[in-house]
């Protein structure tokens, strides 16, 4: 049998799940198990953790020490949009392919960038913004009451200025 490793040692595990639903312990086995981790008890933790994000898929980090879990949410773009929107929680099973037609202000969509932050490749912020909006466009919402590629092409033209962090 192979060494057991170092019990203080931090292990970090990302998978992507759906917010505020039991994974599935056969999904979780495999990266959970070769750790001494119970699958079913850690979906469970996740299940708690991801209350807040229901309905919508998440990526989760696990930080594993001591046999513990502790459980952070990394949220995505669209996530953080689809969230800044208000839309009631929906059922997976019966809504499929779902149009996201509601309205956001810049001002939440710059929220949502300086959430994004650190993650985008972006120079400055009105970059990330610009990426936030490319987003906003594939999820089908519109910004200010105009498509969010219009607002893109005044942000790139300096007719809007987005504040610098």
């Amino acid at each position: 049998m192979p060494p057991k490793g170092d019990p203080s040692e931090i292990k970090i595990v990302v998978l992507r799940t759906v917010g505020g639903e039991v994974a599935a312990a056969s999904a979780l086995a495999p990266k959970v198990g070769p750790l001494g981790l119970s699958p079913k008890k850690i979906g469970e933790d996740i299940c708690k953790g991801t209350q807040d994000w229901t309905g919508m898929a998440v990526t989760v980090k696990l930080t594993i020490q001591n046999r513990q879990a502790t459980v952070s949410v990394i949220p995505s773009a669209s996530s953080l949009l689809v969230r800044e929107l208000k839309e009631p929680p929906r059922d997976r099973k019966k809504e499929k392919n779902i149009k996201h037609d509601g309205n956001l202000t810049l001002d939440q969509v710059i929220d949502v960038a300086r959430v994004m932050r650190e993650r985008s490749m972006a120079r400055h912020l009105s970059g990330t913004v610009k990426e936030i909006l490319g987003t906003a466009m594939s999820l089908g919402c519109t910004v200010d009451n105009q498509p969010p590629r219009d607002i893109q092409q005044q942000i790139t033209a300096g007719e809007l200025e987005i504040p610098d962090e």
